[in-house]
């Protein structure tokens, strides 16, 4: 994420530019002053200091590692950093950085990603089916690292009456947490999916929690955002 996708620098699709163009697919590596740890069952089979990480184009983060430092047999060439390998994420059973179990990520953390969450008199106006859900100005708006700003509202500003969760859908950011999605239904027809919300955010993105954001695919979204240029 971040450097390598979306809008970031490295992107496919750069916001801004750099002063003098830089080579077409060029990687960045960097040092990464984490522990990180892996674990097959018990057993711990990587504890490093000295991983570097490995920001490619358009694909997320990667560890490379002292070829010393990891086991043969779980050890994938890094033609990028010499002396260094790599490990498949679903190489071990289980990841760390410091003593944090990273659970239910599939790739390690951007250091360049942030999510910022700004109280916002922005409008928000969502319609389905002819019905509005939601209209209001108060609202929050949220700027993710490389992804086009979005507008969240609280529960109040919502008819959730219209809403229920859909408990066979699920999905987990590695910024934001697990996303609780949310089914609308007007006048006797149901659309899956239509609103995500982060109950329970983690620590950084603790100020979306309990709010609830729209897709524009599925519900008539008019939200008081620029666009791309603006």
């Amino acid at each position: 994420m971040s450097l390598t996708t979306g809008s970031g620098p490295l992107g496919p699709e750069p916001s801004g530019r750099f002063s003098t163009p830089i080579p077409t697919g060029v990687v960045y590596v960097e040092p990464y002053p984490r522990r990180i740890r892996a674990r097959i069952g018990d057993r711990t089979v990587i504890d490093t200091e000295r991983a570097q990480l490995v920001h490619r184009p358009g694909l997320p983060t990667s560890y490379a590692f002292p070829v010393d430092d990891v086991p043969t047999e779980l050890a994938e060439p890094e033609p990028i950093v010499p002396g260094h390998v790599s490990v498949p994420w679903g190489g071990v059973d289980a990841w760390y950085e410091e003593d944090v179990h990273l659970a239910f990520q599939r790739y390690p953390k951007n250091p360049y990603h942030r999510v910022d969450c700004l109280a916002s008199s922005r409008r928000l106006r969502v319609e389905v089916g002819g019905v509005v859900l939601v209209d209001t100005t108060s609202t929050l708006g949220v700027y993710e690292t490389a992804l086009a700003p979005r507008l969240y509202v609280s529960k109040d500003a919502i008819r959730m009456e219209l809403l229920t969760v859909n408990p066979t859908t699920t999905s987990w950011c590695s910024y934001k947490g697990h996303a609780t999605w949310w089914n609308v239904t007007v006048s006797g027809v149901t659309l899956a999916d239509v609103a995500w919300s982060y109950e329970n955010p983690l620590p950084e993105s603790v100020a979306l929690g309990g709010m609830v954001s729209f897709d524009e695919q599925l519900a008539t979204v008019l939200a008081d955002l620029p666009g791309p240029g603006d």
